[in-house]
């Protein structure tokens, strides 16, 4: 049995796509077969350009073999990411010419390696599992100008369509994608493994409750700042309206992340501090030093089916979770979540609201914890995965 496993983002990359596989290869190399292969072709590092982390290009293990292509420098816009996007496919097409694989594994957050996928696997004649983190074509209408979208998105339709239709089997990362899928492709097989907690997240887990400090208390978000989590349309009014009660920490990059900077200059906000990306471990350490974790996606109809990958690293931690979400990623919360709240995107005046609902203290989430391990979700999902490739 071989498997080839094309995801953009891998160890040590930092996102959410990396941890992602980076779990489920582990997963499969424990219960491969002897005589079995896993070939993955990711990139260099390159989620964020003022993060680098040096990997090598080529690595071989028992196994394993990981191909990482050189991409050209890029940034977030659409044009950059396009281009880097082509280097990819190019690399992916000349590494696994010729070659023969029992499965292709896609994971994809903007279709476009999905499609790779597919495209890989009809001309390498294999199995195709997509792993599907996001429903792009839902998604550009809201973060695109209405012109730009009224020329892509009947494309982008058809290559879903064709993607979708082309797979053995489809995962779904969020249960509220499910009834967007279902209604178009109600012939596919589709699962629902979703993103977990990470083993080094699980070790930082608080064991007792703890009351937060007294004084200004810090409120920390880490992650991507683009237009799909709308900081800048809601931190620099949260902050002028909690001067002497909270201090914003917001670690990340992305492509909001100037215009929040000018927003927050603008509104004269002086207990805000906006941070470079850090690693893992520099990430745990800002996260227990926190008194809050704050999460917002932008106010977009999109962002009303996906499940944020942030919600489970900040449960972990056991910090009151102050969440600007709707939809199915609000019910999640409000479901499985002690001490968190939610307010509607973009809503100052519900966000003040709702921050005087928190317990300011450190809970411990057992349970929660337990029922979401990602090594647990990984391992159902590589037996699946590996199911799929021997039924080719």
């Amino acid at each position: 049995m071989k498997l080839l496993i094309l995801s953009f983002y891998y160890h040590p990359d930092l996102s959410a796509g990396s941890f992602r596989t980076s779990a489920l290869v582990k997963a499969l190399l424990e219960q491969l077969p002897a005589d079995a292969q896993v070939e993955l072709i990711t990139t260099l590092p390159n989620r964020y350009s003022s993060f680098t982390n040096d990997a090598p290009e080529y690595e071989e293990h028992p196994q394993l073999i990981v191909h990482r292509v050189a991409l050209p420098a890029h940034q977030s816009g659409m044009i950059d990411q396009s281009k880097a996007f082509l280097s990819y496919a190019r690399g992916v097409l000349k590494i696994a010419k010729g070659k023969q694989y029992d499965l292709v594994y896609a994971t994809s957050s903007r279709l476009m390696t999905a499609a790779l996928g597919a495209f890989a696997a009809r001309r390498l004649r294999a199995s195709l599992y997509l792993d599907i983190r996001d429903i792009f074509v839902d998604t550009i209408k809201d973060v695109l100008p209405r012109k730009v979208t009224m020329f892509l998105k009947p494309v982008f339709s058809l290559l879903e369509s064709w993607t979708i239709r082309s797979a053995d089997k489809v995962n779904l990362v969020s249960a509220g994608f499910l009834p967007y899928f279902k209604s178009r492709y109600p012939k596919q097989q589709f699962s629902l493994f979703t993103n977990g907690i990470d083993d080094v997240f699980i070790q930082a887990q608080p064991e007792d409750d703890v009351a937060s400090g007294q004084g200004v208390l810090d409120v920390v978000y880490a992650g991507n700042m683009g237009e799909g989590q709308g900081l800048h349309t809601i931190i620099p009014s949260l902050a002028k309206r909690f001067e002497g009660r909270l201090r914003f920490r917001l670690i990340g990059d992305g492509g909001r992340r100037k215009q929040l900077a000018d927003s927050l200059a603008a509104a004269g906000c002086t207990n805000v501090e906006l941070l470079a990306p850090v690693n893992r471990d520099a990430l745990i350490y800002e996260y227990m030093a926190a008194d809050v974790l704050f999460l917002h996606l932008n106010d977009h109809d999109a962002f009303r089916k996906v499940l944020p990958s942030k919600l489970f690293e900040y449960a972990a931690l056991g910090k009151p979770i102050w969440a600007g979400v709707a939809g199915y990623a609000s019910e999640f919360v409000n479901t499985n979540i002690s001490n968190a709240v939610t307010f509607s995107p973009c809503c100052a005046e519900e966000a003040v609201k709702s921050f005087e609902q928190l317990q300011l203290r450190t809970v411990a989430r057992a349970d929660f914890v337990e029922h979401f391990s990602r090594v647990n979700i990984m391992k159902d999902m590589a037996s699946d995965v590996m199911a799929s490739a021997g039924r080719a």
